[in-house]
């Protein structure tokens, strides 16, 4: 793999905790509004613009990219933001209670995306696409940086070490009480040479924001005569993080009706399909072939043989659950246009799920296990996709930390 150091915009130490937000989108627009608010220099004015601007504004409008580009042209001006001092890579260490994750802050090439070096597991939304490619277009930026991972390897971890072993440039803990720790890393020829060694790399969360990278180099390049192949709208920012530190949470889901069915009729269905005792608390699967149900204030736990060899997406578990209950009794033929399903990270926990359905918001939800980056890597290499909503990886990268212009 090819990796580059670039000259990043990064925050003035003064402000970092400020600035530093979730991913954009991890946070619906009333949510993003709430944890802006009383932080001028908050880097959600960055990545969700809308939020400065009245509700009745749709938010795939051009006042909508035209007040992102201002906010990070001001933040740039005011000192709120600085060009560090040369090129350079870094590494961005994450704490969440006892998980720890070190990953090498770098941008990856454009042309690699393209050849499949680096591997996807999902299909990508069109219009979520489109979004972020006016983004990075309008701001001439890649704003949050693409959760990449790849197969461990021992040279790079020890040269991880060594950085860290060294004062960082920041050490933050955010208001959910993960700790964000960079340091900078000037000399980058090592880290190039030992990533040579990897043969791939995989994206584990920021599919879009990938897609949006890729295409908005290629519309850079067709828009500039003079294009050569090294300009650095060819690269996108990313962080690598070794697969056997990641940390993959489930992702639940909610149904909003049972399709004309009653809860009788439905749960009777379900005995039919699954192995199915009633439990006493919720049900958080922890392995493969094992699902919780949540329907009219009782849990159930699902269980059936897990398949074994064949097609690696349709033995995992959502795949089961698609394919058995969700297609063929709840009629949710596509998951990913359905507006029948809603999907809750993991992080979220069993208590949402309970209250969508003791709300009226849902009939039924089901927790899951999660999958293994294993399987996920497993899938991309076979150049297969995962179902929709099939990882939720934690913790999440802060945007605003790091800021890749050209």
């Amino acid at each position: 793999m090819k990796i580059h150091g670039f000259k990043a915009w990064r925050p003035s130490e003064a402000h970092v905790a400020e600035v530093a937000c979730v991913p954009y989108d991890t946070v619906n627009r009333e949510e993003a509004v709430a944890l802006a608010k009383g932080l001028p220099r908050s880097f959600l004015h960055v990545v969700r613009p809308e939020i400065a601007l009245p509700m009745s504004v749709d938010v795939h409008s051009d006042i909508v990219y035209a007040t992102a580009a201002e906010a990070l042209n001001r933040y740039m001006a005011d000192g709120t933001l600085k060009p560090d001092e040369g090129t350079c890579l870094f590494l961005y260490r994450q704490k969440m209670g006892a998980h720890v994750q070190r990953g090498v802050v770098a941008c990856c090439d454009a042309e690699d995306y393209r050849k499949n070096l680096i591997l996807k597991h999902e299909k990508t939304r069109k219009d979520k696409e489109d979004d972020r490619t006016r983004h990075v277009k309008t701001l001439k930026a890649n704003t949050g940086p693409v959760f990449l991972t790849y197969r461990d390897n021992a040279a790079i971890d020890a040269l991880v070490r060594t950085v860290e072993s060294t004062p960082p440039l920041y050490d933050i803990v955010a208001v959910d009480g993960v700790a964000h720790t960079i340091w900078r890393i000037a000399d980058t020829t090592p880290f190039e040479k030992a990533f040579e060694a990897v043969p791939a790399l995989y994206i584990a969360d920021g599919h879009h924001r990938a897609a949006a990278a890729v295409r908005a180099a290629s519309e850079f390049a067709s828009e500039n005569p003079a294009h050569r192949g090294d300009e650095e709208y060819n690269r996108f920012m990313a962080v690598l993080f070794p697969g056997s530190q990641l940390q993959i949470l489930p992702y639940n889901r909610c149904v909003r009706d049972l399709n004309g069915l009653s809860e009788a009729d439905f749960k009777a269905l379900v005995d039919k399909l699954f192995t199915v005792t009633e439990s006493l608390s919720p049900v958080v699967p922890s392995q493969a072939g094992e699902a919780g149900m949540y329907m009219g204030r009782r849990w159930f736990h699902l269980r059936w043989a897990v398949p074994q060899g064949g097609d690696p997406v349709d033995s995992l578990d959502v795949s089961v659950l698609q394919q058995r209950l969700l297609a063929p009794v709840l009629g949710i033929e596509d998951p990913r246009t359905s507006n029948r399903i809603e999907f809750i990270g993991g992080i979220r926990g069993t208590g949402a799920l309970e209250r969508l359905v003791n709300e009226g918001q849902g009939m039924v939800a089901f927790s899951m296990a999660p999958v293994t980056v294993d399987q996920m890597m497993a899938i991309a290499d076979a150049g297969r996709e995962m179902p929709p909503k099939s990882t939720w990886f934690e913790p999440k990268l802060r945007s605003g930390l790091l800021i890749h212009p050209f």
